[in-house]
């Protein structure tokens, strides 16, 4: 293999002396791309939305623990969204803040999240690939600044029973190439939604359920899918709605963006953007009407359809959906899903501590 070094993203880490760092793309030789590798898929799903006119503008708003180092537990107990005091409880978060921002993410936030001892910290969108590119640094530098401050910060996605669960917002619009309009928005619709963003809503509709093996490549994952717990439990959308799988965010401002809330905190980036995308572009080639939303929060319509209850079911979701599967990629989903496969089957024989802890003794 060959590593080819995209001197776009060449950026300073500045936690780190007299470091930096590039993003390399693949190739199994020259000419001949790794078309498995997500930032490659990823690339492919830009290039297709160019064809038709259009760029993305995306960012990645993740959650995540901050936990002991000896312990593994977390540093406060309770419920503390948006709580100035814990905000300021750990040091380490404003000093990742700062190193971010130097690093290059346009950093806009940081606040105790819903769980004990967890965060979230929101940065800006930015174009293309560089809006996944973002994402990749966030998560990856946040880890090591924390690692220095002898902390672990984890993206697990449900590291403790009885808690909430960490989620990856995936924050998309589109623009038009040329003079860079909002495509989303037609301010002579009531609701001043085009049907382009109906058509991509959709899309999302229609295949979300088939790409949640890559929003959610875990079995953990499946634990946070839970009614009541801001995390999407249906295949929906909605208008503010927090409940949805997509959220139109901002409605009726031109603001107006896609929100995408079912991806888990632990998810590739590069994968939560392409399968976004790719659902979004069949929805525009298929042009099927966008259903009604629910007339309240969308976890508490029985009459929607569920997410996938597990791993295994999201892998049988995924390769059934051909439309899809042929977007991806035919050599992405053959080494995504037999890898998944292989985690799944590890994971199936293991024996837990609960187990063990149940029957035991007992039997």
């Amino acid at each position: 293999q060959t590593l080819i070094p995209d001197f776009a993203s060449l950026a300073p880490v500045p936690w780190l002396e007299n470091t930096a760092r590039i993003i390399c793309d693949t190739e199994w030789a020259p000419g001949k791309p790794l078309r498995a590798a997500p930032r490659y898929v990823m690339g492919e799903m830009l290039k297709r939305l160019d064809k038709l006119g259009y760029k993305a503008v995306m960012s990645h708003e993740y959650e995540f623990f901050v936990l002991d180092r000896e312990t593994r537990q977390p540093f406060f107990d309770g419920v503390h969204i948006f709580n100035n005091l814990r905000n300021e409880q750990l040091p380490v978060i404003r000093e990742a803040v700062d190193y971010l921002r130097a690093a290059g993410i346009p950093m806009l936030t940081a606040n105790a999240e819903y769980a004990p001892s967890q965060f979230e910290l929101v940065y800006s969108h930015i174009e293309g690939m560089a809006g996944a590119d973002n994402a990749y640094t966030f998560k990856n530098g946040l880890k090591e600044i924390v690692h220095q401050a002898g902390q672990i910060a984890t993206f697990m996605t449900k590291p403790f029973a009885g808690n909430a669960g960490s989620g990856c917002h995936y924050h998309l619009s589109l623009l038009h190439k040329k003079g860079g309009g909002g495509v989303f928005i037609d301010k002579s619709d009531p609701d001043t939604m085009s049907d382009t963003l109906r058509y991509f809503v959709q899309g999302i509709i229609d295949h979300g359920a088939a790409c949640m093996a890559l929003f959610n490549p875990t079995p953990n994952c499946y634990r946070r899918l839970r009614p009541h717990t801001f995390a999407p439990s249906n295949i929906s959308w909605g208008e503010e709605d927090r409940s949805a799988m997509v959220r139109i965010k901002s409605p009726g401002s031109k603001a107006m963006h896609v929100e995408m809330r079912a991806a888990s905190a632990l998810s590739n980036p590069y994968l939560t953007a392409a399968g976004t995308l790719a659902c979004g572009l069949l929805g525009l080639k298929e042009k099927r009407k966008l259903r009604h939303q629910s007339d309240g929060p969308s976890e508490e319509d029985a009459s929607l359809p569920p997410l996938p209850h597990s791993l295994d079911e999201a892998l049988a979701l995924l390769n059934a959906d051909k439309a899809l599967c042929g977007l991806l990629g035919e050599e992405f989903v053959d080494v995504f899903t037999t890898v998944k496969r292989y985690e799944l089957a590890r994971f199936n024989d293991h024996i837990s501590q609960w187990e063990s802890d149940e029957y035991l003794e007992l039997y």
